[in-house]
């Protein structure tokens, strides 16, 4: 089955689309990797969204305006995703949607909400849709996140010792794979990774590239790490953001751009006093690394292997090698490599596991973990929405593949 995975995290600045040939061989779903496009939302759109956005008031016509037009920029990048990489011959569409609210308080997730409606899409491509991931697993008691655990399970599982996978979106999040007697694998968000970086770069250094380029292209994201590598940590603002009591929540949780917004930066700010932008963003991204190593720690982790935007920064990546490692002060640490060293793009995991999702909703079969949700129990997730020649799935599995297997694909001359 060939199935288009369609993703925009909590960064809110492109759709990646990801089509993958999937194929169960025993236990194990083998995926084969058919390429990526990312296609970046148009300015007046992700403009439009970004003042929609907590802590910001709105109203139901942007809602209206802000889903309808999300789901006809989801529907071109899965048009374009079938035509480019499945050669016209995609069968499904596997959208998680553009997440605009997580209804998160004292540990428990209320409700969820991602919208771009998955009719434009079934409507563009002629194939049968799954979205609305998220909702079932936090009816069933979860926290509807991280969902990409699932995958991770199955693609590490029989690593040797405890690997740990990483997402570094706006948002960080981290899949422990306990597999051995016993083990219990575990996931949750952990906090920012860029959600804060971007909000400073935006407010405090949005007036040009100072690297030369263009002086009236505002920046969204420290490119390369620029701004960070430039600037000093502040140890007072970094006290004062780690006293965030969401660090010392147990798992499983999940948050947010509610929580973790401008409005929050400079509320912060305001303890400290003016700083250089520089200096903001890099006590930020040490911030980012710092949370994430002191996450991972207790569970005793024996790699970290990173996906997502925040692993092209490499001062972020650098300033994490040393938090997993002590801070330099003596022992190997824990090893740092990318998802691109175990054959998945790190820029295309998270469309590349909705993908996955979507074909294991397809059968028919649960797409959750408990332990890693916090959910009373697994659950097939989605709603689906009918392509032009109906419904026509597959024959509904009774076993869930264990493993995942990455294939390289073909290649020919």
């Amino acid at each position: 089955m060939r199935v288009v995975g369609l993703m925009s995290g909590t960064s809110h600045d492109a759709i990646d689309a990801a089509a993958a040939d999937l194929a169960l061989d025993g236990d194990t779903l083998v995926l084969t990797p058919l390429g990526m496009i990312s296609t970046a939302y148009e300015d007046g759109l992700r403009a439009e969204l970004a003042r929609a956005l907590p802590p910001a008031a709105t109203d139901l016509a942007t809602v209206c305006r802000l889903d309808t037009r999300i789901g006809q920029a989801f529907a071109a990048a899965a048009v374009r995703a079938d035509r480019e990489l499945c050669d016209g011959r995609s069968d499904l569409t596997a959208s998680h949607g553009q997440t605009v609210y997580h209804w998160a308080e004292s540990g428990r997730v209320y409700g969820t909400l991602q919208i771009g409606e998955p009719a434009w899409i079934a409507e563009a491509t002629g194939r049968p849709v799954v979205a609305g991931f998220r909702t079932r697993d936090v009816a069933a008691g979860g926290q509807g996140a991280p969902l990409v655990s699932v995958f991770d399970v199955m693609w590490l599982r029989g690593r040797p010792g405890v690997p740990v996978a990483l997402n570094l979106g706006g948002i960080a999040n981290v899949t422990v794979i306990a597999d051995g007697p016993g083990g219990t694998p575990l996931a949750f968000d952990t906090g920012p990774a860029n959600a804060l970086i971007d909000a400073a770069v935006r407010e405090l250094a949005g007036g040009g590239d100072p690297d030369g380029g263009d002086p009236g292209v505002a920046r969204s994201m420290d490119v390369d790490g620029v701004l960070a590598a430039r600037g000093t940590v502040h140890p007072g603002l970094l006290r004062k953001l780690l006293d965030e009591p969401y660090y010392a929540l147990p798992a499983p949780k999940t948050t947010g751009k509610e929580l973790f917004h401008l409005p929050y930066l400079r509320a912060a700010l305001d303890t400290c006093g003016p700083l250089p932008a520089e200096d903001v963003v890099a006590t930020l991204t040490r911030l980012t690394a710092r949370t994430v190593a002191d996450a991972v720690r207790p569970f005793g982790a024996t790699e970290v292997i990173a996906s997502g935007g925040g692993t092209r920064n490499p001062v972020l990546m650098r300033w994490l090698r040393e938090e997993l490692g002590g801070g330099g002060g003596g022992g190997a640490g824990v090893p740092l490599r990318t998802s691109d060293e175990l054959g998945l793009p790190s820029g295309t995991k998270e469309a590349y596991a909705f993908a996955v999702l979507g074909w294991l909703t397809a059968h028919g079969l649960p797409a959750t973990l408990a332990s890693c949700t916090g959910a009373r129990h697994p659950s097939v997730l989605g709603s689906l929405t009918p392509g032009a020649a109906g419904v026509s799935l597959p024959a509904p599995l009774t076993t869930a593949p264990v493993r995942l297997v990455v294939r390289a694909p073909r290649t020919t001359r």
